[in-house]
């Protein structure tokens, strides 16, 4: 199964027979089989016929519109999947459940962050590298120990403000300089590649987590609201430094992105121009059909592996007893 971005603006999606077809006015870019698609992404300002949104619908295939900078403004679904029978079984989990699923998903994010930065470490270690690691060590240790949501999420917030500077030190150009995390508005081209990633990412669980017929708006870890969906939030939380931070510090070490030319800096803030997009979606979508090893499985693209989880959870949520385990990098 595959996804297809709409990232370039102007662009129209027809149907022909079992077929979408991509073009930018008189010139086909891209076609894809429907009975391959799992979803559509629709960045900025490009349009789907009405035969092609009735055949994605139809096949239960999501579309999902979003700012060029990865903001999802909404999605189309299929009507039957707006009843979600899991929503009773999740709200009817236990606060002593909820949380013990809450400190699982903060231990594995903060295990892969870690991990990480031992990576860099290995390659050139430093004074910054090895506090951050130490520190996060010792975050690690205190997450049995908390009995409260609240408590939990200022020790990821912690554990966070010490990954970021360590992270910083690991980037090797001179035009990429990272001191802190902003986000709204991204005050420079890292925090504008981690926001757009971290949004790709967010609207991929949650395509996985509303197939399931889970209820994406009742998480464990994350407040939720009528905005806001909580379960993406916390389920994100153990893939966003292997999937999305490393392949940032993939692309800016490897001199794949210009500070300049692939940046937009604008309303007081920096953004992911047309070009950068379609360089970091490219870099991605290699990401994540590269197998990787989770566990004693067998490795499997990143695709499977997240809807794995996605499945793992809703499994939990039928019996709470088995335990989760969130995706941990070795």
């Amino acid at each position: 199964m595959r996804m297809l971005y709409l990232s370039r603006q102007g662009c129209s999606v027809s149907l022909q027979q079992e077929m979408l077809v991509v073009k930018q006015g008189d010139r086909t870019l891209e076609e894809v089989r429907l009975p391959l698609l799992e979803q559509v992404l629709v960045f900025g300002q490009s349009q789907l016929t009405t035969q092609a949104i009735r055949a994605c619908l139809w096949r239960n295939i999501p579309i999902a519109y979003l700012s060029r900078m990865g903001y999802c403004y909404g999605r189309m679904v299929a009507i039957e999947g707006g009843y979600r029978q899991l929503a009773r079984y999740q709200r009817e989990l236990t606060a002593l459940e909820r949380l013990l699923l809450a400190q699982a998903l903060v231990k594995a994010k903060l295990l892969n962050s870690r991990v990480i930065l031992q990576r860099q470490q290995r390659r050139r270690s430093s004074l910054m590298l090895e506090t951050a690691i130490e520190q996060l060590a010792y975050l690690i240790h205190q997450i049995s120990d908390t009995d409260q949501i609240d408590r939990l999420m200022g020790l990821e917030g912690a554990a966070a403000a010490q990954y970021f500077q360590g992270f910083g030190d690991c980037l090797r150009h001179a035009d990429f300089a990272f001191v802190s995390r902003s986000r709204r508005p991204p005050g420079n081209p890292v925090n504008a590649l981690l926001s757009f990633g971290y949004q790709v990412l967010w609207n991929h669980l949650l395509t996985l987590v509303e197939l399931q017929g889970l209820d994406p708006y009742e998480g464990c870890l994350h407040q939720g609201s009528y905005r806001h969906a909580a379960l993406v939030s916390d389920l994100i939380e153990p893939f966003r430094a292997p999937l999305v931070d490393s392949l940032v510090l993939q692309l800016i070490n490897n001199g794949e992105l210009d500070a300049q030319g692939d940046f937009e800096y604008r309303d007081g803030g920096c953004f992911l121009g047309e070009r950068g997009r379609r360089k970091w979606l490219g870099a991605f979508v290699q990401r994540m059909e590269m197998p990787v090893q989770s566990g004693e499985d067998a490795a499997q693209p990143s695709w499977d592996l997240l809807n794995r989880q996605v499945r793992a959870y809703k499994e939990v949520v039928y019996s709470p007893v088995q335990g989760y385990a969130p995706y941990r990098i070795r």
